[in-house]
C-alpha cells in the first residue's frame, strides 16, 4: 500500500491532470484568473495535505519533465510571434528587448543586493533570471482580461522574447561566478557561452526553414508533420542544452518565430495543436512546482523578502519600462499599463531553483535563498495581476467593451437594421463585408464597418476583436458563411458562431456535417427570406422582460414576430434559433423582428428597406 507522500507515477500523473485542468475549468466558470487557482490546488495537494510530493512520485524525472514542457510552451509561443501583426507595437518591443532586457538585469540585481540582502554574486545570477516576465503567466492573463490590441502584443512578444534571454543571462552571469570561484579562464567561460547562444539561433534558424521547406514541399504527409514537429523540437531542444544549459530555449524560440513567419499552409493546424497542448503543459508544470513547495525554505525569508517583491513591482520594473519606451510614441496609458504589468512565473521558478542549487554547490552561502524568493515574488506577482490586470485595464480604458459585441460578417439590408438597433442599444457591432458597395448603408446609419475579407491575414492584424464575443456569418453566399463560421469558430468558440441558415440544407445531398459551419440562426431561415421581410415591411424592435412581463406574456403581444437574439446587460449576446429554449429573466432584452402595425407603416418601412438596400445603390455596389 503506497503511503499518501508515496503516490505510484501513473495516480500523480493523473492527479497533475486533474487538478490542472479542472483548475482552469473552475477559473472559466467563477470568470477568475486561471494562475491563482492552478497555484491554490498545487499548494494544497502538496504542503498543505501532503497528498503529492513530486519528488517522491516522479524523482529524478521531475526537472527533464519540467524542462521539457518549458521548451514546448516557448516553441509554441514563437508559434504566435507574427512580425506582420506587431505593426506599431514593433518599437515597443525591440526597446523592451534590447534596452529592457539589460537595464532590467541591472536594477533586479541592485534591488536584490540591497532590498533582499544577497551578495553580488547571487544577486548578478537571478538578476538575469529575472529578466523574464513569464509566458506561462502573461498568456492566460491576457486571455481573461481582454486587453486592447497593442498593449496585449507588447507584453506578449516582451515576455516570450525575453525568456530565453533571462535564462542565457543567468547562464552568462553563473559562468563569470565560477571562473572566480574556481579561477577559471574568464576568456574561455565566455567564449563557451557564446558558442553555445550561437549554437542555438543557428540550429533554431536551420531547423526552422528547413521543416518548412519539407513541408511545403510535400516531404511529410499531413497525418505526419505533427509527429515530425514535436521530434524535432525535443531533438534541438535537447541538442542545444547539452552544448549549453539553459540555450535550448533560445533554440526552440527562435524555431518557432521561423515557421509563424513562413506563410505555411499547414500552420494554423500545426499552432492550434501546440495551443491546446501547451495549456495541458501549463497547467501541469503548475501543480508541479506548487506541489513541491517547501515551507521550510519559505520560512527562511525575512522581512526583506517582502521589501524585495515590492521593490520590483512598483520601482524596478516600472524604471525598466519608461526608461526603454521614451520615443517610442505610445500613450501613457499604455505605457502605465505595461509598467505595472510584469508577472513572473514557471520558467523563472524551474531556472531559479536550479541555478541557486548550483551556487550553494560553488559555496555561495546565500544561493539556498534565490528558490524561496523567485517562488515568493511568482506567488506575489500571479496574485496581484491575476486580480488587479483587468481592473487596471479598465481604469485606463485599455480593455473591450464591457458588454461584449456581435460581429457581423456580410453587408446586406438585415445585417445594417440589427447593426442600427445594437448600437442604439450601446452593444458593440461590427459589419464586414469584402464588397465596398455593401456597406454603404451601415455606414450612412453610423454602424462600424470594416471594407476586407475577414478570413484576410490583413483582419487578423488590423481588427481588434477583443470586443466581440459574437459572430454571425450573414452573407447572401451560403458556402462563404460556412467557411467564415469554421475558419473562426476556434477564435470565438462553437458556442458564439452562428451562420444563416443554407437554402438546401434540408437536402441530404447538401447537408453538412456538424464539423463544418456555425450554429443554425434565427428560425433557420435563409438570407433571401430575412431580405424580403424587410422589404415587405418587417423592422426590428427590442423588448426588455421584467418580473411583471414575462417571456409569455412576450410572446401573447407578440405572435408573429421572430425572435432574433437575446442578451442582458453585461453580457455576450446570443442569437436564438427555432426550439431553443429561453427563460424568463429580469433585464432579459429580446430583439426581434416584428411585422408592421398597418398598411401605411408596411410600406414607410419598405421604403426605408430600399433605400438600405446595397443592391439598389447602382452598379458600383456591385
Amino acid at each position: 500500500m503506497s503511503t499518501p507522500d508515496m503516490l505510484p507515477p501513473v495516480v500523480a500523473f493523473a492527479l497533475v491532470g486533474v487538478l490542472g485542468v479542472g483548475a482552469q475549468l473552475l477559473a472559466w466558470r467563477l470568470k477568475m484568473p486561471a494562475i491563482v487557482l492552478m497555484l491554490l490546488a498545487g499548494i494544497i495537494a502538496g504542503p498543505v495535505t501532503g497528498i503529492f510530493d513530486p519528488h517522491a512520485a516522479f524523482g529524478d524525472l521531475r526537472d527533464p519533465m519540467i524542462a521539457v514542457a518549458v521548451a514546448i510552451i516557448l516553441f509554441e509561443g514563437g508559434l504566435t510571434l507574427n512580425f506582420k501583426s506587431l505593426q506599431d507595437a514593433a518599437l515597443g518591443v525591440r526597446r523592451l528587448v534590447i534596452i529592457g532586457a539589460p537595464l532590467g538585469w541591472l536594477l533586479s540585481a541592485l534591488t536584490l543586493h540591497y532590498a533582499a540582502g544577497l551578495g553580488w554574486e547571487t544577486s548578478a545570477v537571478f538578476g538575469g533570471i529575472m529578466i523574464v516576465t513569464g509566458p506561462t503567466v502573461i498568456a492566460p492573463l491576457l486571455r481573461s482580461a481582454r486587453l486592447s490590441r497593442r498593449p496585449a502584443q507588447i507584453l506578449q512578444w516582451e515576455a516570450i522574447v525575453n525568456d530565453p534571454i533571462g535564462a542565457l543571462a543567468a547562464v552568462l552571469a553563473y559562468e563569470v561566478v565560477g571562473v572566480f570561484r574556481a579561477s577559471h579562464a574568464l576568456s574561455a567561460a565566455i567564449g563557451e557561452t557564446l558558442l553555445g547562444i550561437t549554437l542555438a539561433v543557428a540550429v533554431g534558424v536551420a531547423t526552422g526553414f528547413g521543416l518548412v521547406w519539407t513541408f511545403k514541399k510535400g516531404r511529410v504527409p499531413e497525418y505526419m508533420k505533427v509527429p515530425v514537429l514535436f521530434a524535432l523540437l525535443l531533438a534541438i531542444f535537447g541538442l542545444c542544452d547539452w552544448v549549453l544549459h539553459e540555450s535550448g530555449l533560445l533554440a526552440v524560440t527562435v524555431m518557432g518565430i521561423v515557421i509563424a513567419n513562413s506563410d505555411l499552409p499547414s500552420f494554423e493546424e500545426l499552432r492550434r495543436f501546440k495551443e491546446q497542448a501547451t495549456i495541458l503543459l501549463v497547467s501541469g508544470v503548475f501543480i508541479l512546482l506548487a506541489a513541491g513547495l517547501d515551507f521550510t525554505e519559505l520560512s527562511a525569508l525575512t522581512w526583506r523578502a517582502a521589501l524585495f517583491v515590492l521593490a520590483i513591482m512598483l520601482i524596478a520594473r516600472p524604471l525598466t519600462v519608461y526608461a526603454s519606451l521614451i520615443g517610442t510614441g505610445l500613450p501613457w496609458r499604455e505605457k502605465l499599463l505595461i509598467a505595472f504589468t510584469g508577472p513572473r512565473g514557471v520558467v523563472l521558478v524551474a531556472v531559479a531553483g536550479l541555478f541557486g542549487e548550483r551556487l550553494a554547490a560553488l559555496g555561495v552561502e546565500d544561493g539556498t535563498l534565490v528558490g524561496p524568493l523567485a517562488f515568493a515574488l511568482v506567488a506575489v506577482t500571479v496574485v496581484v495581476h491575476g486580480f488587479g490586470l483587468r481592473p487596471l485595464a479598465r481604469a485606463l480604458g485599455l480593455t473591450g467593451a464591457e458588454t461584449p459585441g456581435l460581429l457581423i460578417v456580410g453587408g446586406s439590408r438585415f445585417s445594417t437594421a440589427l447593426g442600427k438597433l445594437l448600437k442604439d442599444q450601446e452593444i458593440p457591432v461590427l459589419i464586414a463585408d469584402p464588397n465596398h458597395g455593401k456597406l454603404r448603408a451601415a455606414r450612412r446609419e453610423g454602424v462600424p464597418t470594416y471594407y476586407g475579407d475577414i478570413l484576410a491575414e490583413a483582419a487578423e492584424h488590423r481588427l481588434d476583436l477583443v470586443s466581440y464575443a459574437t459572430l454571425l456569418a450573414a452573407t447572401d453566399n451560403d458556402a462563404y458563411n460556412t467557411l467564415v463560421a469554421t475558419d473562426l469558430a476556434h477564435h470565438f468558440g462553437r458556442d458564439a458562431v452562428y451562420q444563416l441558415a443554407r437554402e438546401k440544407d434540408n437536402n441530404t445531398r447538401h447537408a453538412l456535417p456538424s464539423t463544418l459551419g456555425g450554429k443554425p440562426a434565427i428560425q433557420s431561415l435563409p438570407h433571401d427570406a430575412l431580405e424580403q421581410k424587410l422589404y415587405e415591411g418587417w423592422r426590428f424592435r427590442i423588448s426588455r422582460l421584467t418580473e411583471e412581463f414575462t417571456l409569455d406574456d412576450w410572446r401573447d403581444e407578440n405572435p408573429d414576430s421572430l425572435l432574433i437574439a437575446a442578451q442582458r446587460k453585461g453580457q455576450s449576446i446570443r442569437i436564438l434559433n427555432t426550439g431553443e429554449t429561453l427563460k424568463t429573466q429580469p433585464d432579459l432584452r429580446l430583439i426581434h423582428l416584428a411585422p408592421a402595425k398597418d398598411a401605411s407603416e408596411a410600406r414607410a418601412n419598405s421604403r426605408q428597406a430600399t433605400r438600405d438596400d446595397p443592391a439598389a445603390e447602382g452598379p458600383s455596389a456591385k
